[in-house]
C-alpha cells in the first residue's frame, strides 16, 4: 500500500510492527495507541513524509536510533510506557513541535534535545528524572514544560533565556531550585552570576510578608501560599463555570430589569388612574 497516508490500529493486541512499514514511504500519520508494542521497528527511520506518530499506552522499553530520520516529524506521543532513555538522534527532528512522554522511567534527557529547535511543548511528567539537561535552552521556542513528579533537585540557570508561559515542578525534591555546584562555579567564573549568589539564595525570605493595617498586632505576618498550577484541562472547566456563572448573571440582571420596567408601569398605570 504505497499510497497509503495514515495508518490508524489502536486498542488492539498487536505486540510488533512489521520491519516492512518503512516501505510506506506516504504514510504521514502513524497510530499505534493502546497495544501490547514492546519495541517499534528500525525501518521507521525511511518514513521522511511522517508527521504524526502516537505509541503512547504500549510496552515500549526504547526508541529506534532511526526515529531521528523521521525529518517531518511534528508531534510524538510516548505516553505510558516503560522507556528508560531516549536515542541521541532524537536531536535532529527540527520540526518537532509537540513532544510527550509522561508516565514512563526516563532518568535522563540527552543533551541533544536541544537540537529540536521548533520543540514548543515538552511534557516528561511522572519518569525519574533527576536532572534538565542545560542543552534544552537551545530549543528557543518552547513555550510549556511539564516537569512534574520527577526527582529534580535543582534547575539549569540556561533555562532563564526561554520564554516560557507554562512551567509545572509540582511534586519533585523538596530543595531549592538552583544551578548545580558545577554549573555555579562556571557561572561565576563567566561573570553572569556572583560568588555571593548561594549565600543570597540561603537567606532570602521564603515568605512575602505585608505591611501591617493599623487594626492589627505588631506581631501579626500574613503571607501567600503557594497553590499548584491548574493543568490546561482544569483551566478549560474553570473557564466553562466562568462563562456559566457569567450567563446566569446576566440572565438574572435581565429579569431584574423586565421586573423593574412593568413595576414602573403599574405604579404610572395607578398614578393615571388616580
Amino acid at each position: 500500500m504505497r499510497s497509503l497516508t495514515c495508518l490508524d490500529v489502536s486498542e488492539n493486541k498487536l505486540e510488533h510492527l512489521p520491519e516492512e512499514m518503512g516501505n510506506l514511504l506516504c504514510l504521514t500519520d502513524l497510530l499505534v495507541s493502546q497495544n501490547l508494542i514492546d519495541l517499534l521497528p528500525e525501518g521507521l527511520g525511511k518514513l521522511r513524509r511522517l508527521s504524526i506518530l502516537k505509541a503512547d499506552q504500549n510496552r515500549l522499553l526504547q526508541l529506534p536510533e532511526s526515529i531521528g530520520n523521521c525529518e517531518s516529524l511534528t508531534e510524538l506521543v510516548l505516553t505510558e510506557n516503560q522507556l528508560v532513555n531516549l536515542p541521541r538522534s532524537i536531536g535532529k527532528l527540527k520540526k518537532l513541535s509537540n513532544f510527550n512522554c509522561d508516565r514512563n522511567r526516563l532518568t535522563s534527557l540527552p543533551k541533544e534535545i536541544g537540537g529540536c529547535c521548533s520543540l514548543n511543548v515538552l511534557c516528561v511528567r511522572e519518569n525519574r528524572l533527576t536532572r534538565i539537561p542545560p542543552e534544552l535552552s537551545q530549543a528557543v521556542d518552547l513555550h510549556v514544560l511539564d516537569v512534574s513528579g520527577n526527582r529534580l533537585l535543582y534547575l539549569p540557570l540556561t533555562l532563564t533565556t526561554l520564554r516560557l508561559k507554562a512551567l509545572w515542578l509540582s511534586e519533585n525534591q523538596s530543595k531549592p531550585l538552583q544551578p548545580c555546584e558545577s554549573e555555579n562555579k562556571s557561572l561565576v567564573e563567566s561573570g553572569i552570576l556572583d560568588d555571593t549568589w548561594d549565600d543570597k539564595a540561603l537567606n532570602r525570605m521564603s515568605t512575602i510578608r505585608f505591611m501591617e493595617d493599623d487594626d492589627d498586632e505588631e506581631d501579626d505576618e500574613r503571607t501567600l501560599l503557594r497553590r499548584a498550577t491548574p493543568h490546561p484541562g482544569e483551566l478549560k472547566n474553570m473557564k466553562k463555570v466562568a462563562e456559566n456563572i457569567r450567563k446566569d448573571m446576566i440572565a438574572a440582571k435581565g429579569l431584574d430589569s423586565n421586573k423593574n420596567e412593568v413595576n414602573n408601569a403599574v405604579e404610572r398605570v395607578t398614578s393615571t388612574s388616580v
